[in-house]
């Protein structure tokens, strides 16, 4: 846990590094996600991990908030008269609280969440993974290339833990036959999972396999080797975060 929550800290300051000053019209660039701008992803970030924490303190209170959620989209639309500066105080108070919560949780004590209830680690891996995913779609909207890190690990985890979802979520049958992931970490080694005899394998980077997982990137521009049918149905609905089927990114070209 301690590991964890110290890759969160730190992938929330290379998301608060990338965000504009309260003063820059840049808060209002659309972002890759369809109707949404720079602010909408902060509001949401800063939504949900006031959620998170009212989940990991308030099991009670925090049904009564998901059972009367709208969608994220109508979220997003409820804060879009916020000022900036506003925004930005919210979401390091969101934040900052939710960080403080996590470091009080046992890494198998359980919490509820909009989905079935997850492990405190799982949780904790899943708001890294939402951090740096909405980090990618302001830095696509500002133009910016961020370097990948070996934090990328978390994000892989959760991606293939969440290959059944994946089929479950679109109704789709879940696969028997399993699958092997080699990927090639930033900071050198690899990172792995699956059996290392599975005949269907996805092989390349660390970065353009969570791109392809959280769906900021198009399964033709990862740069991903798929080897087998199992391997290629998988990729092309793979979804690390909860919720309704994705719609995914268009090809660059």
């Amino acid at each position: 846990m301690a590991e964890l929550i110290g890759d969160l800290r730190a992938e929330t300051d290379a998301l608060r590094a990338l965000l504009p000053s309260p003063d820059d019209a840049e808060w209002e660039r659309p972002t890759p996600a369809e109707g949404w701008a720079v602010r909408d992803q902060v509001s949401h970030l800063a939504w949900f991990d006031d959620a998170a924490v009212l989940a990991a303190t308030d099991p009670g209170a925090f049904a009564a908030l998901s059972a009367g959620a709208g969608s994220v989209d109508d979220l997003a639309a409820e804060s879009r008269g916020m000022p900036p500066a506003e925004l930005l105080a919210w979401f390091d108070a969101a934040r900052g609280r939710s960080l403080e919560v996590f470091a009080g949780l046992g890494a198998r004590e359980r919490v509820p969440w909009f989905g079935p209830p997850m492990s405190a680690a799982s949780f904790v891996t899943a708001r890294l993974m939402e951090t740096w995913a909405h980090g990618q779609d302001v830095a696509d909207a500002l133009g910016v290339v961020r370097e990948p890190t070996d934090r990328l690990r978390h994000v892989a985890m959760l991606g293939f833990r969440a290959r059944p979802f994946s089929f479950a979520v679109r109704g789709l049958p879940v696969p028997d036959e399993p699958v092997r992931v080699e990927l090639a970490m930033p900071g050198g080694g690899a990172w792995t999972a699956g059996p290392e005899d599975a005949p269907s394998s996805v092989r390349g980077t660390l970065l353009g396999f969570c791109l392809a997982v959280t769906q900021r990137a198009h399964l033709s521009d990862t740069g991903l080797e798929l080897a087998g049918e199992p391997a290629r149905a998988w990729m092309e609905i793979a979804q690390a975060f909860a919720g309704p089927p994705g719609k995914g990114r268009a090809p660059r070209g």
